[in-house]
Formats: C-alpha cells, structure tokens, sequence
C-alpha cells in the first residue's frame, strides 16, 4: 500500500513541470496575441489610445490605426512623398542675425499725388461729366462743363477790342486795348484756338468745359449740377495712389534708433509675404496732439493700386544685430503647447525631430540657440507634414522623441 503511494506522488511531481510548461506557453501566446492586437489613436490628439476603431471623444475625428511597437523615432519616406510633401532641407551654418522692433503704422494718401480741380471762373455748373467718387479719370479727360457771364462779357469785350484794332490798325493804344482783353481770355483758360475761333464766329460762347490736370481717383465731389461756384471754388479733388505714405507712431524714447534716410522694412496687412523697402523720410519732432507719440513717415510705391489708403502696416525697425550665430528660417521651426523642435534628415529620406532652443528673432529668422551643430540638414519647408505623419504612424507626439536626441 506505501508502495502504490509512493508511485503515485512520484508520477504528480513528474507532471507538474509539464504542467507549469504548458501554462508559460499558453501565456507568452496570449501577450503575444495582445502585442499583435492592432491600436488606434487620433491624429490631433495622441493621447487617445484604444484597440478598436471609432472617434476622437475631444475633436470627433475618426481614429487612424498605428503600431504601438514601433520604437524608431525617425520617419523614412521615399523621393514621390518627398517631393509631395514638398520637403527641402538647408544645411544650417553660423550667420548674422539682425533683431527687430515693431512699430504700428498705415497707409495714407500722399498729398504730393493730390489735386484739387477748382473753377478757374464763377459760374453755374452746367454739366458733371463725373458725379460719383471711386472713378478713375486720366489726364485731359472732361470733368466739368460752367456756364459764365463774366466770360461771356470779356469775350464781349474782346471782340469790341479786335473791331477796333482792325479799324485803326496803326492805333497804338487800340492795339495795347486788344492785347490786354486777350490776355484776360488766357487768364479764364481760354487758349489761343478757341480765341481764334470766337474771332472767326463773331459769337460769344459763355460755356467752358475743363479737363482733368492729372491722372487720379475722384476721392471728393464738392459741386452738383445747377449749383453756381465763386472764382478759385473747389469742385472736386483728384488723389494719386500710384505712391503712399506709410506713418508710424514712435515713442520719444526710441526715435534715438530712427534717422533720416534709413531703409527699413514695411509688412501690409494682407500681403505679410511681400514686404517692402522704404526710407524713412521724415519724423516729426513734436509730440502728437494729445499722445505721447511721435511720427516718422516715408514712401513706398503702389504698383496697380493694390493697396488703399488705411490699410494697417507696420515697420520692422532694427535695433540689434548677433554675429556667428546659427538661424533658420521662422518656418522651419515647429512650436507646441511642450516645446520646440526642428526635424533633421539624417540620411536620404529618414527624418528625425531634434528639440531645440530658440533666441533672438525677427521677422524671416530665428536664432538656435541651443540643440543643432553647424552641418547638420534641416527640414525648412514641409516641417509641418512630418510632424503630422509621425502622429499618425508613431501615434505619439514628436517631442517625446525629441527630447531625447540632443547633440
């Protein structure tokens, strides 16, 4: 009967290994299975992770599938992603940096480009040949049409001269008469055709039509139609915006950084891509009335119009400068709620995030200060889409990776 016991306690232990086998195995197979289940998250929030589809619970966006596994902070792409992507790097190299200040500023009309058509005789305002503001009129185009009785009594007065001097032509003192009511003819803008021709009809033409002095917009009508307008009144004003004012305020304390004939930059409203050069031509050294403010202003041109009187613009003054110091431009670098960060390519097309410090910046480039060595390639446009394809294949944010790959 031990015997039999014996055996049997014997047999037990010999199974338990076994046992104990089967179960490690059965074990690493279900992890195994768990490793290989696939993982979801959202693209614009990583931090959302599940093992079945479905969408964000913070934007709405439906989960994309990602491989947890995947440990590789780089991104390999090949040359058509590349170049759909529009990716480009620059090998980064120590230059010098110029900072910037901001000063507000706008666009105003230029009164060198400004006219004001006024009757050159009093009169009744007889047609409008333009009778809104907004329209464009060129040089020598009608503007107006006034009805005078004072130039139709000179014109009276010339043709009663002229009958003389041609009945007394040897009369010296007819002859000085007749010059003397040309002369008032030329004065009302009667040229020497239209004096010919009142000689020619014998007819008094108390009518005068006007031409426009320049090219411009009607910014201002100050007459209607059947209105009567004195000698020298304003009948309306021609604005060129071919060329404008840019002004700015300054503060006393900074116009020490400000001169005459210093070329700065000007970014328009609108337009941030294309900013202008312009030199400062003047700052006004008296306070604005009732600021604290000081003006400096200059010109910029207006090609085809584009820009209007008002638009904001603001001038980027320099005020500092750094020598040997390494600078991308602004674009290239990627800022987040955690932090800062470039990618670098470290060979042909495998792209990794590198965190980085910033320092001084101005309006096309930033300084690193720390995070990059001079060589190193760095993604300058496209940043943006890598960034986006690391969520979506890592399913984690860059600057987790980033973090850990300085130089």
């Amino acid at each position: 009967m031990e015997r039999k016991q014996f055996i049997r306690s014997i047999a037990i232990v010999s199974l338990v290994p076994a046992l104990l086998l089967a179960a490690c195995k059965e074990t690493g197979k279900k992890a195994a299975e768990a490793g290989k289940q696939q993982t979801f998250t959202c693209p614009m929030h990583p931090q959302i992770v599940q093992n079945k589809p479905g969408t964000c619970p913070i934007c709405g966006m439906d989960l994309v599938p990602f491989d947890k596994n995947n440990k590789d902070v780089a991104l390999t792409l090949d040359n058509s992603q590349i170049a759909l992507a529009n990716i480009t790097t620059v090998t980064i190299g120590a230059g010098n940096l110029a900072g910037f200040k901001q000063l507000n500023g706008r666009l105003v009309t230029d009164p060198e480009k400004t006219t004001v058509i006024s009757s050159r005789v009093p009169g009744r305002v007889e047609t409008l040949y333009v009778r809104e503001t907004g329209v464009r009129v060129s040089k020598g185009q009608p503007l107006y049409r006034i009805y005078s009785e004072q130039l139709a009594s000179l014109q009276q007065e010339y043709l009663l001269a002229a009958a003389q001097v041609k009945q007394f032509p040897d009369d010296a003192r007819f002859a000085q008469i007749e010059k003397g009511a040309r002369q008032k003819l030329r004065l009302y803008d009667q040229s020497d055709t239209a004096i010919q021709q009142l000689l020619q009809s014998q007819k008094v033409n108390p009518y005068v039509t006007y031409p426009a002095t320049q090219s411009g917009m009607v910014s201002e009508l100050s007459v209607t139609e059947g209105q009567y307008v004195s000698e020298g009144g304003a009948v309306m004003r021609l604005e060129g915006y071919n060329q404008l004012w840019v002004e700015a305020d300054i503060y006393p304390g900074e116009a020490e950084a400000v001169r005459p004939g210093q070329t700065v930059k000007v970014v328009i409203a609108g337009w941030e891509q294309e900013p202008q050069q312009m030199t400062i031509q003047f700052i006004n050294p008296a306070l604005q009335s009732g600021s604290q403010l000081m003006q400096i202003r200059g010109t910029i041109p207006n090609p085809d119009n584009r820009w209007q009187p008002g638009l904001q613009a603001n001038i980027l003054l320099p005020v500092k400068s750094k020598n040997d110091v390494l600078t991308l431009p602004v674009d290239a670098v990627i800022r987040d709620g955690k932090g800062t960060h470039v990618w670098i390519e470290k060979t042909k097309g495998k792209f990794e995030p590198r965190t980085v410090t910033t320092g001084m910046e101005n309006f096309d480039a930033v300084e690193i200060a720390d995070g990059l060595e001079a060589g190193d390639k760095v993604v300058v446009t496209g940043a943006y889409l890598l960034y986006s394809e690391y969520i979506l294949k890592k399913g984690a944010d860059p600057m987790a990776s980033a973090s850990g790959h300085h130089h």
